[in-house]
């Protein structure tokens, strides 16, 4: 079976979708706009691309396994009430035909920081409503089945999550579940929210850095276990990526990738704790936060889910923060690139094909063909991305 990555073109927002060797789709992150689902507006359909991308039950319903958010803002959770079927599995409507999510993992400390410094927009409201729903569900009747389920992603405050034991995922813990089931084609690494402190002013400075889940992924193709990593950070900024090293950087395997999707829509937020519109050429970028965004496999990918990155005062994306991932990414035992989605021809996914020696960006021919088939021969590449540009 193919195993393929597909990072859908949202501007300044997040959207992947990860298809692994036993046939499980991962969502990370949404943001479907209104102009998105306007036949009448230049966005790309990235709903109807999604729908086309995933498989139907036996019911006839279109699912994916597991839906990641990495926090509740609004250009990562866009189009949750639009496109997915919330509440009761069997209150699920042929007619209204959304999207039913098997497994969400969800985390209640990016929430709750979040809600302490933001409004949560609707989709983030309804995506809270339905993590609780789940969460009682389980503690009335642990017999949970797909279209139910929920895993937590690291502790809560107050000792909220101590029952939860069995749906319970710590910070720094591997798991290798999707929906109750051992999947020995996929393995995560849960790096962040970081755990609750008693520090106040601690709190305060993860709360105003957009705390969010991240998560190291590694796929399987055949028998190569460790066939690509990805990594997540959502819009994690420097005070995150600072800690993240101080915990990891003894074990900065944990933080390497094949493709890191570069937070926070290459923001120079993560790796400088200085204003780019107010600094420019004078902001310094912070080693800790650039040693954590450094681990990359050679022949990495560095990818900007964002608008076009130029040379102006805007933050997100930065010209600044492009030119430090290209500075890594030029290092002699990596010779990676940096990519950006806006820039990718056409309005389609950038799709990523995974062989046993790492990431492929497919052409659109090669596009094309895995979504039709998972016999693909494609000439292998030395582990890290190769690109195959028709």
């Amino acid at each position: 079976m193919s195993v393929e990555t597909s990072h859908f073109k949202v501007a300044n927002g997040d959207m992947s979708l990860i298809k692994t060797q036993s046939g499980r789709y991962i969502l990370v992150d949404i943001n479907i706009t209104a102009a998105a689902d306007d036949k009448d507006e230049v966005a790309p359909d990235v709903g109807a691309q999604l729908r086309k991308a995933l498989d139907r039950d036996s019911d006839g319903r279109l699912f994916v396994d597991a839906f990641l958010l990495t926090h509740p803002d609004m250009d990562h959770c866009s189009g949750l009430q639009n496109h997915f079927h919330l509440g009761k599995i069997e209150d699920w409507s042929p007619e209204d035909d959304k999207i039913v999510i098997r497994e969400m993992w969800s985390s209640p400390i990016v929430f709750r920081r979040a809600s302490s410094t933001n409004k949560l927009c609707a989709d983030a409201k309804a995506w809270a409503t339905e993590a609780r729903r789940r969460v009682e569900m389980f503690r009335q009747d642990k017999d949970i089945e797909d279209g139910s389920r929920i895993l937590i992603l690291s502790e809560d405050a107050d000792g909220k999550t101590d029952d939860l034991a069995e749906i319970l995922i710590k910070t720094g813990e591997k798991f290798s579940e999707i929906c109750g089931v051992a999947d020995d084609s996929f393995k995560a690494v849960l790096l962040a929210p970081l755990p609750v402190t008693d520090d106040e002013d601690e709190e305060e400075l993860l709360s105003k850095n957009n705390s969010s889940v991240i998560t190291q992924f590694t796929l399987a193709k055949d028998d190569t276990e460790n066939a690509a990593q990805y990594l997540f950070g959502g819009d994690a900024e420097v005070a995150i990526w600072e800690k993240i090293w101080a915990e990891y950087s003894e074990t900065p395997e944990v933080l390497a990738y094949d493709v890191l999707i570069a937070p926070h829509h290459c923001s120079w937020r993560s790796l400088s704790h200085d204003s780019w519109s107010k600094k420019g050429k004078d902001a310094v970028v912070s080693e800790d936060a650039r040693s954590a965004l450094s681990q990359a496999n050679g022949g990495a990918i560095i990818l900007a889910s964002s608008k076009s990155v130029v040379d102006d005062d805007n933050d997100p994306p930065c010209i600044r923060a492009k030119e430090e991932y290209e500075a890594i990414l030029s290092e002699a035992d990596i010779n990676g690139e940096f990519r950006c989605l806006e820039d990718e021809k056409g309005d389609k996914p950038l799709k990523m094909e995974i062989t046993e020696h790492g990431p492929k960006v497919a052409s659109l021919k090669m596009a094309a063909a895995i979504s039709s088939s998972s016999a693909l021969g494609v000439e292998a590449h030395a582990h890290g991305c190769g690109s195959d540009l028709a």
